[in-house]
Order: C-alpha cells, then sequence, then structure tokens
C-alpha cells in the first residue's frame, strides 16, 4: 500500500491534543514511519499508552517553550516535524502566558527545524480565523492565501498571525544563511508547509471528545456546573444576520497532514494552504436545523456584552475572551482549493455534511 522504502521519524507537538493525537495515531499504523516522538504539556493520553503501535511513540511531557527537549528529540533526527501544540483558549488574566507559551514556544520549534538538516518537512498549524471577522466582511466573500491576515484584538488570531510572521522571517534567514555558506548554490532546507484550517469537527472532536464548542453548547452535550447554565439559556440558537461558519472534518485534517509530510509529488519550497471543502457554508439557519433549535437573531451589540459577561462571570470558563465576540458575529470564510489544485487532494466530506455526519475514521456507535 505504501511503495516509500525509506523509514521516517516524526516530531509532533500537541500529540494529547485533538489533532495531534489522530495524526500520531494514524501515523503510528504506517509501516515506512520508524518512531514518532510526541510532545505535550498535558498527560499522555490513554489512547496513545494504549496504542497497537505504542512501540513506535516516544512522549515527552513538557511544554515546548521549555528547553529540556531539543537534545531529546535531536538524538532520533526527526526527518518530518509538525507542529500542532497551541493553548487556544485564553488563559484568563494571563494573557503573557499564553503568549510566551505560544509564541516563544513556536519559535523555538522554528528554529529546532532550520538548525537541523536531518528535517526535510515542516508542517505548521495556523488558522483561517487571522484573516479577521470585520464588519465589513461579507457571506459571499472567500479568502485566499494571498489575502493578508489583520490585526485583531482576539488573542487566538492575533497569535497565529504573529507566529506565521516569525515563521516567515526566520525562513528567509535560514535560506540567507544556507546561500552565505553554499557556493555550489546547494541549499538544503526543508519543505515548509502552513494549513490554515477551517472549525474542525468530527465524530471524535463532537463524541469522543466533549469539550466547549459552538455545537457542543447549542446541542446540549455540556453538562455539570456552569455548563448546564449554557444549555439551559440556548434553548434557542442566538446568531447574527452574518453568523457563518465553514467545517472539514477531522479525517480530511488528518489526510492533507499525511499528503504534504509524506507525499512524493510534493514539490514546493514554502507554501501557504487554506484547508477548507467547497460548497455550501453552515448559515445560522443550517446551526438552528442541525441541533433542532428556534433560531433569534440578535445585534452584535449584544452579542459582545453578553461575552463580556459570561468571559468574567466564569473566570474564562466560558470561552468568549476578547475580541472573539466578532467571530461570532462577522463571516470569515475561505477558499479551500489550492490544496486540491495544486496537488489533486479531493475532500471526503463539504462543510455541511461534515458538520452533522457520524462518518470517518472516528465513527461512533452511539448506540452503545
Amino acid at each position: 500500500m505504501q511503495n516509500n522504502t525509506q523509514k521516517h521519524t516524526l516530531f509532533i507537538t500537541g500529540g494529547s491534543g485533538y489533532v495531534g493525537y489522530m495524526l500520531v495515531d494514524v501515523f503510528a499504523r504506517r509501516d515506512d514511519v520508524e518512531k514518532i516522538i510526541t510532545i505535550d504539556k498535558e498527560e499522555e493520553s490513554e489512547l496513545l499508552k494504549k496504542h497497537p503501535n505504542s512501540d513506535k511513540i516516544i512522549f515527552l511531557k513538557t511544554n515546548i517553550v521549555n528547553d529540556d527537549w531539543q537534545s531529546k528529540v535531536k538524538e532520533l533526527k526527526p526527518d518530518i516535524v509538525i507542529h500542532t501544540a497551541w493553548q487556544i483558549r485564553e488563559i484568563y488574566g494571563d494573557r503573557k502566558l499564553s503568549w510566551m507559551w505560544n509564541i516563544d514556544g513556536s519559535n523555538k520549534i522554528f528554529d529546532f527545524v532550520f538548525q537541523n538538516d536531518f528535517v526535510k518537512r515542516f508542517v505548521h498549524f495556523s488558522t483561517v480565523a487571522s484573516y479577521g471577522a470585520f464588519v465589513d466582511n461579507t457571506l459571499e466573500q472567500r479568502f485566499k492565501e494571498e489575502d493578508k491576515f489583520r490585526k485583531t484584538k482576539y488573542l487566538y488570531a492575533e497569535e497565529k498571525r504573529i507566529a506565521e510572521e516569525n515563521l516567515e522571517i526566520k525562513y528567509v534567514k535560514a535560506k540567507e544563511n544556507a546561500e552565505k555558506n553554499n557556493s555550489d548554490n546547494n541549499i538544503s532546507l526543508p519543505i515548509v508547509s502552513i494549513i490554515r484550517p477551517a472549525a474542525i469537527t468530527g465524530p471524535r472532536g463532537r463524541y469522543d471528545r466533549i469539550r466547549f464548542g459552538l455545537q457542543s453548547a447549542l446541542s446540549g452535550q455540556l453538562k455539570g456546573g456552569v455548563y448546564s447554565l449554557i444549555s439551559k439559556m440556548t434553548q434557542i440558537v442566538p446568531a447574527t444576520k452574518k453568523w457563518l461558519r465553514q467545517y472539514i472534518h477531522e479525517d480530511d485534517v488528518v489526510g492533507i497532514v499525511e499528503l504534504l509530510s509524506f507525499g512524493e509529488n510534493i514539490n514546493h519550497k514554502y507554501e501557504v494552504f487554506n484547508i477548507c471543502p467547497p460548497g455550501d457554508v453552515v448559515l445560522a439557519k443550517d446551526m438552528a436545523e442541525a441541533v433542532n433549535k428556534k433560531l433569534i437573531i440578535l445585534p452584535p451589540a449584544l452579542i459582545r456584552v453578553v461575552f463580556f459577561f459570561f468571559w468574567h462571570l466564569t473566570r474564562g470558563k466560558i470561552p468568549t475572551a476578547e475580541g472573539s465576540w466578532k467571530g461570532y458575529s462577522y463571516p470569515i470564510a475561505v477558499d479551500g482549493s489550492k490544496i486540491s489544485n495544486k496537488y489533486g487532494y479531493k475532500y471526503f466530506l463539504p462543510s455541511k455534511q461534515a458538520f452533522v455526519e457520524n462518518v470517518g475514521r472516528y465513527k461512533v456507535d452511539l448506540k452503545s
């Protein structure tokens, strides 16, 4: 099935997270993967401990911002590095800590990639959120990779914007240094692929890992404490006129990363890809229909007040941090066709189906 004779060693950050776990899980099953080093500040997933190929997996429990992992990873000389680790939720009252973990931590990953010539491919997870949710965005607009990221007050989007800037700066510097030190112009730099996913969904995200998310909140899946209050308050679906979401199925995320990591025809040097299936977006009426509730349209100003109230009332347990209200009020929709046009990738499911269907690698038996 896999024709590659080379045995790969991977370094995947965020191996205990939603996406990171799936990448480790799927890639550890490949015959051409010898070892996977994965790192996370959280405990190792029980699923990884019980993985059928657990002998391939080396787990390091530490934060990427620390300096206790570089020498251990360097010894194993990974040729593929995938950076998924991220503190997505803003830490209430401590933006500086989130910034340090995400920005300083990412810089250490970037430095590792460009300072070690055994790294041949690097995949960095970014986000479509950094295009910016602004009042002049339209439902018909589709951002493309050449469109510039815009500065916002939403920390997650802002950190991802800065991380991409830092990555490009470090890549250019590494290229300049390589050209200076190689008179024969034989430059050895890793292939860099940046992916900007739309909202990731699928059976594992919705059922196996119940976490605070828009769909889980509106569908009443959240239980206990303050989350029960949210479930009671969302007997209707509150949205704005411009509310919009795009979803990508978790299997597509894994498939695209697999293509960029192992694909034999990958021929770019440094490239950015929006990853989002073509077709209809999910509008407010679609969301209401999916969770079988009535839709009520609210003005963005009211959404802003509600988000502010819950952020401080729950001390960040409900992730409605500064600036996040705009993402609930104004649309960000992207064109994700570049990966298909350039490398022939065929998306598994369109956005609307990815949003509601219980299909794919992590399909859940809802009867059990």
